[in-house]
């Protein structure tokens, strides 16, 4: 209560009925005003009291919200059984259960439509005379903020096409001269034909130089194919989901055919949460390109008997996610391993070289970054850093 109302409420007894009839006219004018600012803020407000029972809600909140009753009844008992979307509900029960009133979790949304959209809940007390006496919950929509820094990202990676450009520009320069001087020499040949006795050169003559035109066509396609591979956008649909659970489903898909083959499967995932944006699919995609290399080079080093290991760790340390993925098979040349996420390169004899390429891309794609170790005969281990996302402000936790 202000100092206002309590000079007002010892006051009351000395007021006439008209005073107290302007006065109360007055703030029910005031609370009207108000209430109707509050109804039509862009920021979604609901506010509940100690037993999470609803006492306001906004038109905000309401259309952002997934509930499964709309609309909500009044004074609505466990608000957390009227949020449709799990994650969210088990957001807003953790809080209510632990007695947390200064939380804030940002979650993705499937719309009707097919989109997904990003909604943040904070969590605020509500304190009445200095007593705490429920909690303020903030929803905000994150969608657009989201989709402009998903965009910077891609906007900072063409960025990184002009030195491209210019590398494969160079890289075209040989083959074309080569091609340039053979037509030449071959054009030579056939006129100084024409203009002797009319036969054509020897069919050695003209199938060398023919051959060198034609090889290097085929590494000028390359160069392109090369290029084009590079700069193709990858098309990924973002989620703020948590990847322990993923990882772990992934692992159970692998498990038979790394026992089939006497590979022992190890898994050590943190039990901090934490939400990335990132495409479950291209993460299964990365994982299983691993998964694969990790089973070539252990099978390369045991020939099928015990004794290889593949193993997956995660962590949260700096705000990251830290993603460890390792083996204990043949490992990698220094020359390999400078060149492992090059396009085509590879050294398996029926491999295409394009998937460390697509793993380098996706996690580059999800703004992460990755790292390798390898020694030859003693296995690889890859690091692959993904940032957790960041509210806008941290709320600390009460006690």
């Amino acid at each position: 209560m202000t100092s206002f109302n309590k000079s007002v409420a010892q006051k009351l007894s000395k007021l006439s009925d008209s005073q107290i009839q302007k006065l109360f006219s007055s703030i029910s004018s005031e609370r009207d005003t108000l209430s109707s600012i509050i109804e039509f803020l862009s920021l979604g407000l609901v506010v509940l009291d100690k037993d999470y029972k609803l006492l306001l809600i906004n038109k905000a909140a309401e259309r952002w919200l997934p509930l499964t009753v709309r609309p909500l009844p009044k004074n609505a008992a466990n608000f957390c059984e009227f949020v449709a979307d799990k994650s969210m509900a088990e957001f807003l029960k953790s809080c209510f259960e632990k007695n947390k009133t200064s939380a804030s979790e940002e979650f993705s949304v499937s719309a009707s439509d097919g989109s997904v959209r990003f909604m943040q809940l904070a969590l605020s007390p509500l304190v009445k005379d200095e007593k705490l006496e429920g909690c303020i919950l903030a929803v905000r929509d994150m969608t657009e903020q989201r989709k402009q820094e998903i965009l910077l990202h891609r906007m900072e990676s063409l960025a990184g096409l002009t030195n491209l450009a210019a590398s494969v520009a160079h890289e075209i320069k040989n083959p074309l001269g080569a091609i340039s001087i053979h037509i030449q020499l071959l054009q030579k040949a056939v006129k100084k034909a024409r203009e002797s006795d009319g036969l054509l050169p020897d069919k050695k003559f003209l199938e060398k130089y023919i051959d060198v035109v034609n090889d290097e066509i085929a590494n000028l396609n390359k160069i392109v194919m090369d290029f084009l591979f590079a700069v193709r956008p990858i098309s990924a649909t973002f989620e703020l989901l948590e990847p322990n659970p993923l990882l772990r489903k992934f692992a159970e898909f692998f498990a038979p055919e790394f026992s089939s083959k006497n590979v022992e499967l190890k898994i050590d995932l943190c039990s901090d949460s934490a939400r990335l944006l990132f495409d479950q699919k291209l993460l299964r995609e990365v994982v299983a390109n691993l998964a694969q290399n990790a089973l070539a080079a252990i099978h390369e080093k045991f020939g099928g008997k015990a004794g290889g290991v593949f193993e997956i760790h995660s962590a949260v340390k700096d705000n990251k996610f830290v993603l460890l993925i390792k083996d204990n098979g043949s490992g990698m040349s220094e020359k390999t391993l400078a060149r492992v996420f090059e396009p085509y390169y590879t050294t398996k004899a029926s491999g295409t070289g394009l998937g460390l390429t697509m793993v380098y891309k996706i996690v580059k794609e999800f703004s992460g970054d990755i790292q390798v170790e390898s020694k030859e005969g003693e296995g690889s281990a890859f690091i692959i850093s993904l940032p957790v996302p960041q509210t806008d402000k941290r709320l600390l936790e009460s006690k």
